[in-house]
């Protein structure tokens, strides 16, 4: 949390919003009330600087977002400027990146303009799109219809242009106050182009040796330069490598790029990195890191060969931040999802109150809406990109309300309630929070720090709470509540098929069960006295309490055979999936449909669809189970009838919603609010959307 500097700049803390498309701005390019109210939360909420991402230097030529800043004329002025006074009336630092997207410019497509390359680009097989549903891919490609595909080969007037535009954005990004510019020369935008020995196979003075293709970057600095003057803060972004191209750019031809870049007159240097973008798992490599911390080691070797700033980049954790800059290999950490999910993480920092911040969850929900071209949103954060309109006001009289279920649609909707100033009663009828969240941690880990946030959130505010309470009508009349939400979460029936009371299968609730012993649905008659009894001394021991000692306990036992078949190819069964070939099963899974994961986040079903095939997971669309039998199943293909061996069967499939209470108490008159999956699935994303609404309804 100390101040830094960036050239003549001092920045309150070394936290900086990282540049993201966000989709928010008009689609006329200027920036109205909406990406306005979306950076000033960010500034508002502590940030030493907030980098506005991708604005378009010769919009709406080079744009990739439809929705993209446009920074190209002065017509733009008025918002920009706007945003940068709002930005920096709260103490922060407001900085523009400027880009020219390149080859990915789909907008030109669009519109039939030709894409502006160094080199025409070489095909690379794409496993992407296969991916998309229907649906997605009508909004994939839905103002591409038609489109062709052409590239222009940048000339030396081409370049020429280039140039000049980006000088004429700073020159306009000093004019709208901003304090500085970051100059895109990553993820594959024009500026990497030329850097990449991928995409640049010129053979002129701005291809082949790396002298040559940093060639375009240091004269863009040096124009820059000499347009905004010398004190004015301009660094760049830069790809410290690219994965899964060949040859691709190196962290060596990146230390040389910077020091280059330092050279031209770059005030500081953004780490970042890059992937083959026809690959599903390589955006979640680059730019968009899925390992923690995956970059750093990127930004310490750019720091021990420059004298100018570093700033890092990559799922970096505050904790690790702390010692990364403590050891001086970085000078600043830059953050995006972290600061979709709480905007408020620098000020609670500085308050010593991490235990408060909101956890980003990894879902890359946030970023798959741009792939659709709708703006982005936080799974976890209702009032991402709706701070205008989700405020979270004072009730005008305050109320008794009764919040049926400790889930994440719950805890939400109580926390919500009470902040505006509501007398809160929370009953769940488990011994803990969390609900099916709590068991969606186990095979995904980031879930349980939203559940322990929300969970702390309960703790910490005026909210009653009874564990080991199902609501009764003696319970409602008790507490004589003005409101009820009721939030007890999906039904999981037991499909209407043959074998499925045997004692290898599992319903999701009974597999719930078995992991965390809650004794709900009585699946230990299912199992083993052996078995049984390591299931109870897990409870006695407190392992099933805790996912991180539930997670490291299945890695050397588990109640389930060696062959699984996973009956569900949605959220749950992939999921399911991951976790149990990681522990050593031969996994299956069968889905009625075509499509697998359709309610996953379209980046994050990329990342788990790869993770699944990589380990020899078998997915069979179009299939569907017939019977159940002892160590096997039958099932219906395009090509008729087979059987798999099986020595296990789990049933994720056929979730539905849970109305029953929410009728009842309806019946008697009362006020009754729904939220989460008890008004039909819609997973943590919608608990949580839906837990706000319902508070702020209240």
């Amino acid at each position: 949390m100390s101040a830094g500097r960036i050239g003549g700049l001092t920045l309150r803390n070394r936290i900086l919003m990282a540049p993201m498309g966000s989709n928010l701005c008009e689609t006329d390019g200027h920036c109205g009330e909406r990406i306005q109210a979306y950076y000033e939360a960010r500034a508002r909420g502590g940030a030493g600087a907030v980098i506005v991402g991708v604005a378009a230097i010769a919009w709406p030529r080079g744009n990739c977002n439809p929705n993209q800043v446009g920074i190209s004329s002065d017509e733009f002025l008025p918002g920009l400027t706007a945003l940068a006074r709002r930005v920096k009336q709260h103490g922060c630092r407001a900085i523009i990146q400027l880009q020219h997207a390149g080859k990915v410019a789909v907008r030109d497509m669009a519109a039939g303009r030709p894409m502006l390359v160094p080199s025409l680009p070489r095909h690379t097989p794409d496993d992407m799109m296969a991916a998309l549903t229907p649906d997605e891919m009508a909004a994939f490609v839905k103002s591409l219809a038609g489109a062709k595909i052409e590239y222009k080969v940048a000339d030396s007037q081409d370049i020429a242009w280039l140039i000049e535009r980006f000088a004429d954005a700073a020159e306009r990004a000093q004019r709208a106050g901003f304090d500085g510019v970051e100059l895109h020369a990553g993820h594959g935008y024009i500026l990497a182009e030329f850097l990449s020995p991928y995409t640049n196979q010129r053979d002129d003075a701005y291809g082949g040796e790396l002298e040559h293709r940093a060639r375009l970057l240091c004269e863009v600095l040096q124009a820059v330069r000499a347009r905004v003057g010398n004190s004015f803060p301009v660094w760049l972004r830069l790809d410290a490598h690219e994965y899964r191209l060949e040859p691709g750019i190196t962290l060596d031809d990146a230390v040389a790029t910077a020091q280059l870049a330092e050279a031209a007159g770059a005030s500081a240097v953004h780490v970042s990195a890059y992937a083959n973008s026809s690959s599903g798992i390589g955006f979640t490599e680059a730019p968009l890191v899925h390992e923690p911390g995956a970059y750093l080691g990127f930004a310490r070797a750019v720091k021990q060969a420059v004298s100018i700033p570093v700033i890092a980049v990559g799922r970096v954790e505050p904790e690790v931040a702390e010692q990364v800059i403590a050891r001086g290999e970085a000078d600043f950490v830059s953050m995006a999802r972290k600061l979709l999910a709480d905007p408020e993480l620098p000020n609670k920092l500085a308050a010593n109150q991490p235990r408060t911040v909101r956890p980003c969850i990894y879902c890359y929900t946030c970023v798959s809406r741009i792939f659709l071209n709708d703006h982005l949103i936080c799974a976890v954060n209702a009032q991402t990109g709706f701070e205008t309109e989700t405020l979270i006001e004072p009730a005008p009289a305050p109320r008794r309300v009764l919040v049926v279920g400790g889930g994440p649609a719950g805890m939400e909707a109580a926390r919500v309630a009470a902040l505006r100033g509501h007398e809160v009663t929370l009953c769940e009828a488990s011994g803990r929070l969390g609900g099916t969240a709590f068991f969606s941690a186990i095979p995904y880990p980031p879930n349980e720090k939203l559940v322990d946030y929300l969970a702390g959130q309960v703790e910490s505010l005026p909210i009653e709470l009874r564990l080991n309470t199902a609501v009764t009508e003696e319970i409602v009349d008790e507490l004589a509540p003005d409101a009820v939400v009721v939030a007890t979460g999906a039904l999981r029936p037991a499909p209407p098929l043959s074998g499925a009371e045997l004692p290898h299968v599992y319903s999701g609730d009974e597999l719930r069960d078995l992991m965390t012993v809650s004794g709900d649905t009585g699946v230990a008659s299912k199992l083993s006295l052996s078995h049984r009894c390591m299931l109870l001394a897990g409870k006695l021991l407190g392992i099933t309490g805790s996912g991180a000692l539930i997670r490291r306990c299945s890695h050397w036992w588990m109640p389930l055979g060696r062959r699984v078949v996973v009956a569900g190819g949605g959220l749950v069964g992939l999921e399911l999936a991951e976790f149990l070939v990681e522990r050593g099963r031969e996994v299956s899974v069968v889905e009625e449909g075509s499509y697998f994961g359709a309610e996953l986040a379209v980046v994050r079903r990329w990342r788990v669809l790869h993770g699944l095939r990589e380990h020899k997971v078998v997915l069979r669309g179009d299939t569907r189970l017939l019977a159940i039998e002892p160590g096997s199943v039958r099932l219906a293909t395009a090509d008729g009838e087979e059987t798999l061996a099986a020595d296990s069967v789990i049933l994720a499939a056929g979730a539905t919603g849970n109305p029953g209470l929410a009728e009842s108490l309806s019946a008697r008159g009362m006020e009754v609010h729904i939220a989460g999956d008890c008004g039909g699935p819609g997973y943590l994303h919608g608990a949580m959307h839906d837990g706000h609404r319902v508070g702020r309804l209240l």
